[in-house]
């Protein structure tokens, strides 16, 4: 039996994913969460044996979580079950160590097929994904990352982008404002931007964020 922990931001579908996954055997449900810190420290804490995981989280996103987690727990399995699937992102969760993706498109048995095999040591891509990774090997040169960003940049671009203040960022990292405006100039500096506004459109062009309004 795997012992599992669910990371979906959206209520239902957490608790959708949980219903569907309670009477299977092969699975015990350690822990779940909706957002990226909280979930991190649940990880450490349970060690579980399997992840499932939103690519787009609150506070940390999936890959930032992923890439940290990994280092201490480098043989959980991870499938990423996500409504967000762009090169990047994709490109960026294999990466830091997800075993498979499967778009939320694809529907609930394309999520179990993708679960079991991950779980049992394979790797799997929904429909899309597979696709997408298509177009990928055959445009190798056609997306873009944010790599070269260190940890703590891209953590501090995706709350400037979530429309934090530097004063919500510096008490929710517990660093100061300084540090905070620091990183900031650092950020527009490497990446040549100048504004809030379009630090927030390449986080979207990046997969970091999801816009959740139109960006003017």
């Amino acid at each position: 039996m795997k012992r599992l922990v669910i990371i979906e931001d959206q209520t239902a579908i957490r608790e959708m994913l949980i219903e569907l996954l309670h009477m299977d055997k092969n699975y015990q449900l350690v822990g779940e969460s909706g957002d990226g810190q909280t979930a991190l420290a649940l990880c450490l804490e349970t060690k579980p044996d399997l992840l499932v995981l939103d690519a787009k989280l609150p506070g940390l996103n999936g890959v930032d979580l992923l890439r940290r987690l990994v280092k201490t727990l480098p043989n959980v399995r991870v499938l990423v079950f996500s409504g967000h699937e762009n090169p990047v992102l994709v490109r960026e969760m294999l990466e830091v160590g997800a075993h498979g993706f499967v778009e939320k498109t694809a529907g609930l048995s394309e999520f179990r097929k993708g679960l079991a095999t991950v779980a049992g040591g394979g790797t799997y891509f929904g429909p899309a994904v597979a696709s997408l990774l298509r177009n990928v090997v055959a445009n190798p040169g056609s997306s873009q990352s944010a790599d070269f960003l260190t940890d703590r940049e891209r953590e501090i671009l995706q709350l400037v982008a979530e429309s934090n203040s530097t004063k919500e960022i510096a008490s929710r990292l517990d660093i100061s404002v300084k540090t905070v405006d620091n990183h900031r100039t650092n950020l527009m500096r490497k990446l040549n931007l100048h504004d809030v506004a379009s630090l927030t459109r390449y986080a979207v062009e990046v997969g970091i964020i999801t816009p959740r309004k139109p960006i003017g």
